[in-house]
This record gives C-alpha cells, structure tokens and sequence, in this order.
C-alpha cells in the first residue's frame, strides 16, 4: 500500500510539473518546474531500483542540461519575442508537424509495450548489472526510440542556432 502511495505520489507530481512547465509564460518559472520535475524522475528511478540512472538524471539533466537551458532563456530577448505575433500563418506546418510527432510517438509506445513483460528480475539484474544491462537493452530492444531522441534533439540544437542567428541579425 506504502509503494502504491509513493508511486501515485511521484507520478501525479510528474504529469503536473510536466504541465507547469509548458504553461509558464516566465521561461524562468518554466526552468525551475523543470528541476522539481528532474528530482522527482530520478526518485522515481530510485524507487524502481535503477540507481544509476538517478545519479545520470541528477548530474546530467537537473545539472548541466537545466544549466544550458538557462543560459538559453537568458540569452534570447524575451521582451521582443513576447511583442511578436505568434500563430498567426504557420499553423497548419504546426498541425501536419504535431500529426507526424504523434504518428512517431505511437511507432515508439508500440515498439515499448510489445516487449516481454518481467523477463528482467531482480535477481537477474543484479546478475549481470545495471549498467551493462541498460546499455544491452538500450542499443537492442529500444534502439529506435533512442534514434528518435537522437533525432529530436538534433531539431533542439537546430532550433536554437536558428534563434541564435535571428537575434544577431536584429
């Protein structure tokens, strides 16, 4: 009943800081629901027993990927963009785009649940370790969902050279 009530806990905090995050009109409100919802992803790998990937989630992601993100929202000009009309003639590029990322979105949870369930024991884990298993399981199973993460944040990086560029040709 404990772990049921921690997991409901960890779960319902993470869909709500994923909201606040992208509701925020302050981006800087948005970076700092982002850390909470970090520290509670890597307490939900610390319940799951997935100890290493905590300390990555910790380090990596509530570290230095929270960092780079800050220094992004401090370095675009955000009283400009805010004076700028927004989804005024690209919509439908938006809705073809956001249809096609569903589209891949669906290809990725049918690859994830069409695995076998509970073929990864505790004992087994612990056989071979967790991280020699993570990698084995990364590179095999879900391979491409790790290649469609590649590819979105290919399109991160590209987005921000973009903006980079915009503001220094103003």
């Amino acid at each position: 009943m404990l772990t049921q009530a921690i997991f409901g806990y960890l779960s319902f905090v993470i869909v709500v800081t994923s909201i606040l995050v992208v509701t925020r009109k302050n981006a800087v409100h948005s970076v700092l629901w982002m850390l909470i919802l970090f520290i509670h992803i890597a307490a939900l790998f610390l319940f799951l027993n997935a100890e290493f990937l905590a300390a990555i989630q910790i380090i990596i992601y509530a570290g230095a990927m929270l960092v780079l993100y800050l220094f992004v929202v401090m370095l675009l000009n955000l009283k400009q963009e805010e004076r700028i009309p927004r989804f005024t003639s690209l919509w439908p590029l938006g809705l073809l785009t956001a249809t096609g990322l569903l589209l891949v979105l669906g290809l990725t949870a049918k690859t994830i649940i069409k695995g076998p369930p509970y073929i990864y024991t505790v004992d087994f884990v612990n056989e071979i370790g967790h991280l020699s298993l993570v990698g084995q399981v990364l590179y095999t199973e879900y391979l491409f969902p790790f290649e469609v993460l590649s590819v979105v944040l290919l399109v991160a990086i590209v987005g921000a050279i973009v903006l980079a560029k915009k503001k220094l040709r103003s």
